[in-house]
């Protein structure tokens, strides 16, 4: 009876090994490149995605990243506010595990220290609150009635801490000749390309000069 009851634990142990191995060898492999303790709010993540707005997002600004967000801590775990269908609050590592590869970049102010206040954090945070829910914007407008992925990072820095993250162009200034853009704009405009159209994009925050490297993977 003994030998019984041991095979019959020995078993559940094993099985118990067994499922945590399975979950454990399919869960996202993105957790190991996150350090939480370096992380602080309002840092600036990008990413990489193969769809086919992205692609043509890399196309016509030169940048292979397509896709930006800002971190923040809520309860006590990290997400990004970021712009998608529909504008959102996403956990962090469901957030990186989206993108390409699993590869990002996070970005800070050089002077966040001084700049990004609690005062300044909170407001940042409510100002970003304002577009949860709101249509994700794919012709890439200028007024607040539906909001694309830099858009957002661009106007929470912008209405919360009053610093313009980023270098505002016109849609005319991007590189509007490979057939994959052409493609997007007849899609989105027909013949009508708003080319006058104030536009930030993700390489542009990404470029700024008020902003240092934290994490690249």
């Amino acid at each position: 009876m003994k030998k019984i009851i041991f095979s019959v634990m020995l078993l559940c142990v094993l099985g118990l090994a067994g499922y945590e191995l399975a979950f454990s060898s399919a869960a996202p492999k993105v957790y190991r490149f996150v350090n939480y303790d370096e992380l602080q709010d309002g840092d600036i993540i990008f990413q990489t995605s193969s769809s086919p707005l992205s692609v043509a997002i890399q196309l016509a600004t030169h940048s292979k990243y397509s896709h930006c967000g800002i971190i923040f801590k809520e309860k006590g775990a990290w997400y990004v506010y970021e712009a998608v269908q529909p504008v959102s609050i996403t956990p962090l590592e469901q957030w990186i595990a989206h993108g390409d590869g699993g590869k990002f970049v996070i970005k800070r102010l050089a002077n966040a220290k001084q700049t990004l206040t609690l005062s300044a954090i909170n407001k940042m945070k409510q100002a970003g609150k304002q577009f949860m829910g709101k249509d994700y914007d794919g012709t890439f407008e200028w007024n607040d009635d539906r909001i694309y992925c830099s858009e957002l990072v661009w106007k929470i820095y912008k209405t919360g801490a009053g610093i313009e993250v980023g270098k505002l162009k016109k849609l005319k200034d991007f590189d509007l000749s490979s057939q994959a853009v052409k493609t997007k704009l007849k899609e989105h405009y027909g013949n009508k390309i708003p080319l006058e159209e104030p536009v930030i994009s993700p390489v542009a925050v990404f470029d700024s000069p008020l902003l240092v490297t934290v994490r690249s993977n």
